[in-house]
C-alpha cells in the first residue's frame, strides 16, 4: 500500500552565527515523514536532532538560518515562512511540539484549564464554555483523574508526570497532523516514562497524527517507533524500520549507540561508553564524521565522505563498510538479538510494549 508523505525535508542545511564564526549544525539532511507513522530521531546531545525538527516549526534561535533546502508540508515550503504571523496556521495548529520540561511550556500563573482552553478558543474558534468542556474531555483522555475539579488548579499543584500529560493535551488541542515529542520523558522516572509513551501511542490511534520522537536513548523508542533515523554530527547516518535498526544495524555509530544502552548493563560490569567526542561543526568535516571514534575506521573514512548505501527498500546507511570492496565486519556481540532482549527487559519491568 502506498504511504502518503505528510512532510518532506530535502537537502536541509542550517547554519548558526556564533560570535564571528559560522557553525553548520545540519549538513544536507533529506527525510520523508509518512502519514500516521511514528518515527524516532536518535543521536547524542549536539547531533542536531532538535535543530533539524525546529525547521518544521520555524523555531530556530535568532542566530540560526536555513541556508539550503526545503521543507514541504501541505504544498507549502516551510523554509519560506519568516514571521510569527506566517507561521500562525502551522505552528501549534498543524505541527505541535511536546518539550522535555513541562514547566518551561506551562505558564505558572495561569490555571491548567485556562491554558488548554486558550488554545482551543484560538485555533478551533470555540466559545469559552465549549472550550472548557473540550479541555476537560482532553484532560480525561490524557489520564488526569477528576479532571473537572482539577481544571482550575495551577501547574505547581500537579506532579511532573501529570504536567507532561497536560502539555500533551495542549499540543493535541488543535488536532495537529504532526506531533513532535522532544525528549518528552527524560525528566520522568522509568514507570511514568512508560505510561507517557503508551499514552502518546494510544492517542495517536484515536487522533491519527504522525509522531516524531527526538531522543538520545534508543531504548526509549524500541517498542513505539515504526522507523528510526540515527543522527550524527548534523547528518542522518542510518535510517530504517525499527526491526532493521535493532536487529541488523549497519553503521558503527548505531552499533555504539545500541551497545551503550543502560538497559543492557550487567551488574558489576562497566557500562559501554563511546570514546572521544563528536567533531567541531565550525570546521568543514573531512571524510566520515564518526571516523576518529570508530574502531572499524578504514583509511578512506578519513579522506572521503561515504554515500548513503541502500540495504533494503526501507533501510539505508552512510558508511564505507557497505562498499563491496570493504572487509566484512560483524556488529559487536553485545547487540546481537537486541530487540528481543529489550522486549524481555521492558516486560520484566512492567513497561509498555506494543
Amino acid at each position: 500500500m502506498e504511504k502518503n508523505i505528510v512532510l518532506s525535508a530535502k537537502d536541509i542545511e542550517v547554519k548558526f552565527q556564533v560570535r564571528s564564526r559560522i557553525l553548520t549544525a545540519i549538513r544536507n539532511i533529506s527525510l520523508d515523514i509518512y502519514e500516521g507513522e511514528t518515527i524516532a530521531i536518535v543521536g547524542e546531545s549536539g547531533s542536531g536532532k532538535s535543530v533539524f525538527t525546529k525547521t518544521f516549526t520555524g523555531m530556530l534561535e535568532t542566530n540560526g538560518t536555513i541556508s539550503n533546502g526545503s521543507v514541504m508540508f501541505e504544498g507549502m515550503d516551510l523554509t519560506k515562512l519568516k514571521t510569527d504571523k506566517d507561521w500562525e496556521g502551522i505552528r501549534g495548529a498543524k505541527i505541535s511540539t511536546v518539550f522535555q520540561d513541562p514547566m518551561t511550556s506551562l505558564n505558572p500563573v495561569r490555571t491548567i484549564g485556562y491554558q488548554i482552553s486558550e488554545v482551543i478558543i484560538k485555533h478551533q474558534k470555540k466559545s469559552k464554555e465549549e472550550a472548557k468542556q473540550m479541555a476537560i474531555k482532553l484532560m480525561e483522555e490524557v489520564g488526569i483523574p477528576n479532571a473537572a475539579n482539577r481544571y482550575d488548579e495551577y501547574p505547581f499543584q500537579y506532579s511532573g508526570g501529570m504536567r507532561q500529560r497536560i502539555v500533551i493535551a495542549i499540543a493535541l488541542a488543535c488536532r495537529p497532523k504532526i506531533l513532535i515529542c522532544d525528549e518528552p520523558t527524560t525528566a520522568l522516572d522509568v514507570t511514568i516514562q512508560a505510561q507517557i509513551l503508551k499514552l502518546i501511542k494510544d492517542l495517536q490511534k484515536e487522533y491519527g497524527y504522525t509522531t516524531v520522537y527526538i531522543t538520545h536513548d534508543l531504548g526509549v523508542v524500541a517498542n513505539v517507533a515504526d522507523r528510526v533515523a540515527v543522527m550524527y554530527a548534523g547528518q542522518i547516518i542510518e535510517i530504517g524500520n525499527a526491526d532493521e535498526i535493532f536487529y541488523t544495524p549497519k553503521h558503527p555509530y548505531t552499533w555504539a549507540l545500541l551497545s551503550s544502552l543502560p538497559q543492557l548493563g550487567i551488574k558489576g560490569e562497566e557500562l559501554y561508553a563511546i570514546t572521544g567526542t563528536p567533531p567541531s561543526l565550525y570546521d568543514k568535516v573531512i571524510g566520515d564524521a564518526f571516523a576518529p571514534r570508530n574502531p572499524y575506521a578504514m583509511k578512506i573514512d578519513f579522506e572521503e565522505e561515504p554515500p548513503m548505501f541502500k540495504i533494503s527498500e526501507s533501510h539505508y546507511a552512510k558508511t564505507w563498510l557497505l562498499d563491496p570492496r570493504a572487509p566484512k565486519v560483524e556488529p559487536p556481540k553485545t547487540i546481537q538479538n537486541l530487540h528481543q532482549r529489550l522486549l524481555t527487559l521492558t516486560d520484566e519491568r512492567g513497561d509498555y510494549h506494543g
